[in-house]
């Protein structure tokens, strides 16, 4: 796909993220001077060009008040692991759950689903109702807490002055 120079003013624009606005395209246009159905039709583009891979939120959670961010891993059957991978992503308290290899012998796990709440005991409670609603109290499983917040933003594809693996702020 053949990437304009507006397309990458928009690219370079968005870099940072979205601004926090009832119309973040409309204020993202009126920066470079394109209207707001302009601006969603170009990142429509890009993203169906295959340019921009992924295209969503980043939230902060630490500031959100949720400090007791828990990494569930699980070791799920094989043949079980897509079907309780899309159910568990299905809990409004799971933020993203997705599978890895195991690496056995120290590594069993080949489901991680991430938790976040107020409070490690009520991460934890999360963490055994999806166990319940699931039934997999016979599976194998751990919480992880995280203890430090290293990275989060987004990816940096093209932003002057930016390198794609340049550390973010933390919060």
């Amino acid at each position: 796909m053949e990437i304009s120079i507006e397309d990458r003013t928009l690219i370079e624009l968005i870099c940072d993220g979205l601004p926090l606005a009832a119309r973040p395209y409309q204020v993202l246009g009126s920066r470079i001077g394109m209207a707001e159905t302009e601006v969603i039709e170009r990142l429509r583009n890009l993203i169906d060009g295959g340019v921009i891979r992924r295209f969503g939120v980043v939230v902060q959670h630490r500031r959100l008040g949720y400090t007791a961010n828990g990494m569930s891993v699980w070791n799920v059957p094989d043949e079980r692991v897509r079907e309780v991978g899309e159910q568990m992503g299905q809990f409004e308290y799971v933020t993203l759950c997705y599978q890895r290899p195991r690496h056995a012998p120290s590594w069993p796990y080949n489901l991680f689903a991430m938790v976040h709440g107020a409070a490690k005991d009520k991460v934890l409670e999360q963490v055994q109702t999806i166990a319940e609603t699931l039934e997999l109290t016979h599976v194998e499983r751990d919480v992880l807490f995280s203890r430090r917040q290293f990275k989060q933003c987004g990816a940096r594809y093209g932003c002057k002055g930016k390198v794609d693996n340049e550390p973010c702020k933390t919060a």
